[in-house]
């Protein structure tokens, strides 16, 4: 598995929602995962984006870069 260097956010999920957590990409629209644990979304996101670009490559579409990171806000 790569590790890509797209931004991450992961954010805890309401027990109605089923608790755990779920991480999603903002660059790659409707790229996201979950996991029980933060750790396990972080991991299971990194499958997600890269299903997210094979799925873009085989459909010939445009495969957004990474937004720049910034150090301080």
């Amino acid at each position: 598995m790569s590790q890509y260097d797209y931004k991450i956010i992961i954010e805890p999920l309401s027990d109605e929602d089923g608790g755990g957590f779920i991480a999603t990409v903002p660059d790659l629209p409707g790229c996201m995962s979950d996991g029980e644990t933060y750790e396990e979304a972080a991991h299971n996101v990194q499958d997600a984006i890269t299903s997210w670009i094979d799925a873009a490559r085989h459909m010939n579409r445009e495969i957004p870069e990474a937004a720049p990171r910034r150090l301080f806000a």
